[in-house]
């Protein structure tokens, strides 16, 4: 591929027209795909289907992509070519020829748009409050849909998809979702990543744009700085997206003064903004004349390349009696209220709005963390942005089951008290141990922070502040955090099984049970990280159009010793691949077909109805020498094929969730005394495991007795039971336990940073687990190959 460019905005004249824009090219209109032969010239040139790539290839390498085309399934149409004389055309025939342009005239200066503004600030008044009414107010801040729980929107996306994903949204034994960044892995083996994470203030940026800008990357920032970046702050590229109500008096004055202060805040800082988009027609006008203005808002996305993934830090608090809570000002400003939440739950906007006052300051701060994140002095931490400190202390408790906080917070001022835990004012919280080498980092590099108390065993959080005592229930106030989620999630999976899941999320609680004889080391499973040679036994990676989870499984296998080969659909159906010579096959996840007409349909029907194909998968299972694993959809089509139990008269059934939604969740699974190749050695074992899925309950037509059930959902209801299984099945295997159909992916849970919950007492295990499972296959292969 010489260039690449996506289908969006302009349409093919954009995305076709830029592929040549160096030299000049003929796109033939005829031979761009229509759904509609009604379609005008100016309409197709025009037309924004989404879901289309431009290509540039040379055309000696047409016959690979035309080769590597039909096998995935993926269709291509030759529209054109780079033609070298500086023109561009979009031609049908010798007589219609709608552009016709140099690209001179075409990509040539625009002449500058000179906009005339006055500015027109907002005024607000003051935030009237009463001091007294503390409880309250924190009652009604939990539950905006700023502050409160976001669990109705994390369950329902695939947050495991790849096996590269070393931080998602959820944290903690209770998988709340909490963590202030995302991180993805580069690769299978290694530790460096990419984190990203995103800041945005609209309502503080009506008080005034700019300080709105500043806090937007302030808060981006201070969600990204808990995993050591490549660089530190200097590493860190940020992209803003710009969504403001222009053309409106006054809003593009207001839009200058955001843009030219987030510009200037990021120069000061030494980062770049290298990209960005933006939405400026934000105003919804109605036919009686009323207009409504889209509060002016910069969404910053900061991202930085990882040095040490498995350093990053969560906002859980760690169970340590020995260790201090600290809290570190980025702002140097006052404890404002303008523009917080707060604010909002009183129906107001505020008059002054908290910013940073100090750039190089907070570069110093980024920096001086970042080191104590290298040096693994933070056990957690947690920025302070929505809901001010007080929503910051308390969801550092919500994700566990046990501790508190005692904590003293004279040293942070005089104030009113409610100003200092409802102030947004761009801040962080650290816990480390007590005499830690922290302290004297932090005071080597003139970072001012108070100590503000430590952990405590009670589930309380208690807080003293000029004589007063404050006492706060944790459980009581994470159920009101909460509820908001369950009022949201009652729209999308119904009443009931939205106040299960209210009911029973903080009672599925991960726990784990490895076993004495696991070590985590990978020798100890006879693995070699780094081996390059072949083995000889081979496994097959069999893939449908639309699967997702194939080199995941690719890199478990090979790391368990298989020799993996890719297998599309296409290669068995042409002949091209008979599986002859291997002897494990896996079925991976996803979603083949787009399960249109049921999960795994479509995939089935290509067995079933493709004689080459079927021919190679009933060859492969009437051979004594090989195993099979399908996960999620690919067990989704062992259960449709009948794989498991060929000689059942009546299948058994995967249905949609009792949920009627996908599924995404980190849970706990049991593994029973079992006859399974892969799991036998597993037995007795409580583990943690991704699940992703929206047919994933087993319906069973016969007695308990008649099936191999080898995994079971660590709960017996709704949400530990994602999707009403009888007998909680997760996995069920063949009588003579070679062929295994389970749900959950273990193949995205091999490596302890892919577990979205880790012992903290094992951060030193090279493998979780489930390596054992993808061992077991390949030395039963080992003793079995013929």
């Amino acid at each position: 591929i010489r260039s690449i460019h996506d289908h969006g905005a302009g349409g093919h004249l954009n995305s076709l027209s830029e592929l040549v824009e160096d030299s000049g090219g003929l796109i033939n209109i005829g031979n761009l795909p229509l759904g509609d032969p009604t379609l005008s010239d100016k309409e197709i040139i025009g037309n924004e289907s989404q879901e289309r790539m431009g290509l540039l290839i040379d055309p000696a390498k047409m016959e690979l992509l035309k080769l590597t085309a039909e096998r995935e399934r993926a269709p291509y149409y030759i529209v054109g070519e780079a033609t070298g004389n500086k023109q561009l055309q979009f031609k049908r025939d010798e007589n219609s020829c709608p552009i016709d342009l140099q690209l001179e005239d075409f990509f040539g200066k625009a002449p500058k748009t000179v906009l005339e503004d006055k500015h027109k600030p907002y005024r607000f008044t003051e935030i009237e409050y009463t001091p007294g009414k503390l409880h309250s107010y924190l009652n009604n801040v939990l539950q905006l849909e700023a502050v409160a729980c976001k669990d109705w929107l994390t369950n329902k996306v695939d947050r495991s998809v790849t096996g590269k994903v070393a931080m998602q949204q959820c944290a903690g034994a209770i998988q709340l979702p909490l963590n202030n960044l995302g991180i993805s892995a580069l690769d299978y083996k290694g530790v460096k990543g990419v984190a990203t994470a995103i800041g945005h203030a609209p309502v503080a940026g009506l008080i005034d744009s700019r300080k709105g800008s500043r806090l937007a990357v302030a808060e981006a920032l201070t969600n990204l700085i808990w995993v050591p970046l490549e660089g530190g702050l200097s590493g860190v590229s940020l992209s803003a997206n710009w969504m403001w109500p222009a053309r409106n008096p006054g809003e593009n004055s207001r839009l200058y003064m955001a843009v030219k202060a987030l510009s200037d805040f990021c120069i000061e800082l030494g980062i770049n903004v290298p990209t960005g988009k933006d939405s400026l027609s934000m105003t919804q006008r109605y036919p009686d004349g009323t207009k409504v203005l889209s509060p002016g808002t910069v969404i910053v996305t900061a991202v930085g390349e990882v040095s040490n993934l498995r350093k990053s830090v969560k906002p859980v608090l760690a169970q340590n009696l020995n260790s201090r809570l600290l809290y570190i000002d980025l702002s140097t400003d006052d404890f404002e209220l303008g523009g917080s939440s707060f604010a909002q739950s009183l129906n107001a906007i505020g008059k002054n709005a908290a910013d940073v006052k100090d750039a190089a300051y907070f570069k110093t701060v980024f920096n001086t963390i970042q080191q104590l994140i290298s040096d693994e002095l933070v056990l957690a931490g947690h920025d302070i942005s929505a809901g001010g400190l007080i929503t910051a202390l308390l969801e550092m408790n919500f994700a566990n089951c046990e501790f508190g906080l005692d904590l003293d917070l004279d040293s942070l001022s005089k104030a009113d008290l409610n100003r200092i835990l409802f102030s947004e004012k761009p801040a962080i919280l650290i816990q480390v141990e007590t005499g830690s080498k922290a302290f004297e980092l932090l005071t080597e590099n003139n970072i001012r922070f108070q100590d503000l108390g430590k952990p405590i065993e009670e589930r309380q959080l208690k807080l003293h502040h000029l004589g007063e005592n404050h006492l706060f229930d944790i459980n009581s106030l994470r159920d009101v955090w909460y509820k908001s989620s369950y009022q949201l999630d009652r729209m999308q999976s119904g009443g009931k099984h939205a106040l299960l899941r209210f009911k029973n999320y903080k009672k599925h609680d991960l726990f784990y049970s490895f076993g004495k004889s696991f070590t985590g080391k990978a020798a100890d499973l006879n693995i070699d990280m780094n081996r390059r040679k072949p083995t000889g036994y081979k496994a097959a990676i069999i893939r449908e159009k639309g699967v997702n989870g194939d080199r995941e499984m690719a890199y478990a296998l090979y790391l368990a010793g298989f020799d993996v080969k890719d297998v599309h659909m296409t290669d068995l159906i042409s002949g091209r691949e008979d599986l002859s010579d291997v002897q494990m096959i896996a079925f991976v996840g996803g979603f083949s077909n787009s399960d249109v007409l049921g999960s795994a349909k479509g995939w089935a029907g290509a067995f079933l109805y493709n004689a080459k194909a079927k021919a190679a998968l009933d060859n492969f299972y009437a051979r004594e020498d090989t195993l099979s694993l399908g996960v999620c959809n690919g067990c989704q089509l062992m259960i449709e094929l009948g794989l498991v139990y060929p000689n059942h008269p009546e299948k058994a059934v995967l249905s949609h969730n009792d949920s009627g939604k996908f599924e995404s969740a980190f849970l706990n699974v049991e593994i029973p005394e079992n006859k399974s190749v892969m799991l036998s050695g597993l037995a007795g074992k409580r583990l943690g495991v991704w699940i992703a899925h929206g047919e994933g309950k087993f319906n069973f037509p016969c007695y308990k007795d008649n099936y191999n059930i080898v995994m079971e959902y660590g709960q017996d209801n709704y949400p530990g039971n994602p999707n009403g299984s009888d007998w909680n099945t997760a996995a069920v295997c063949s009588n003579d336990g070679r062929h295994l159909a389970m749900m959950p992916h273990i193949e995205r849970s091999f490596l302890p940073w892919q577990w979205a919950h880790y012992p903290e007492n094992r951060k030193a295990d090279e493998v979780s687990p489930w390596m054992k499972a993808f061992v077991n296959a390949r030395e039963w292969v080992e003793k079995h190959q013929k």
